[in-house]
């Protein structure tokens, strides 16, 4: 891989963010841009994209967005193991397929197939908010998908985790009232009319 590392630390989330904004830029940025704070998901497509940037830059060759194939995704990908949290045991680990071992062991640290899943979701928005075509989406490729099931797949097995889809549960039936037979008049039995 033709990466160049970069020398901060990863934040808690375990995915590494491009340097900070200095203070005098932030405040320029701040003052031009309306007074909305973005939300949650909205921050952290934000700080995705830009660490993606920065990978492109610190690349050996640079590359340019629009030169980015699924190829340098998936070198990306494998680029974010390094500052990954989630044990996958090896095959060759005794804890092989438990969910909770009884004692550490020395297999790698590499970043959740969820993590990893979340990510490339919030890149393929980026990418098309900031002018890319869906059809052209490197994040979208037919590599990725593969990669990211053979993730899922392997993380699965290594840690005796199941990734099925939760089923959604259906809203209790609420029981409808029946209709009522159409009410007809009858003549009242001691004047005979019909009430």
């Amino acid at each position: 891989m033709a990466m160049m590392p970069n020398p901060e630390s990863p934040p808690p989330d375990g995915i590494p963010t491009s340097p900070s904004t200095p203070p005098a830029a932030a405040a320029t940025s701040s003052s031009s841009s309306p007074s909305r704070s973005l939300s949650r998901y909205e921050s952290q497509k934000r700080r995705d994209w830009n660490t993606f940037g920065q990978y492109l830059r610190n690349h050996r060759p640079p590359l340019s967005l629009g030169r980015c194939s699924g190829a340098h995704v998936l070198e990306f990908l494998r680029y974010l193991d390094q500052f990954g949290k989630t044990k996958v045991h090896t095959p060759l680990c005794p804890f092989f397929g438990q969910p909770n071992p009884p004692s550490p062991c020395p297999c790698p640290l590499r970043q959740a197939w969820g993590s990893l899943d979340a990510l490339i979701g919030r890149l393929r928005a980026a990418f098309e908010e900031n002018g890319g075509k869906p059809e052209a989406n490197p994040f979208g490729a037919r590599a990725v998908r593969l990669y990211l099931r053979e993730i899922r797949e392997m993380q699965a097995k290594a840690r005796g985790v199941s990734y099925e889809k939760k089923k959604r549960k259906k809203p209790p039936q609420v029981p409808q009232p029946q209709p009522r037979p159409p009410h007809t008049l009858s003549p009242s039995p001691a004047t005979g009319a019909a009430i």
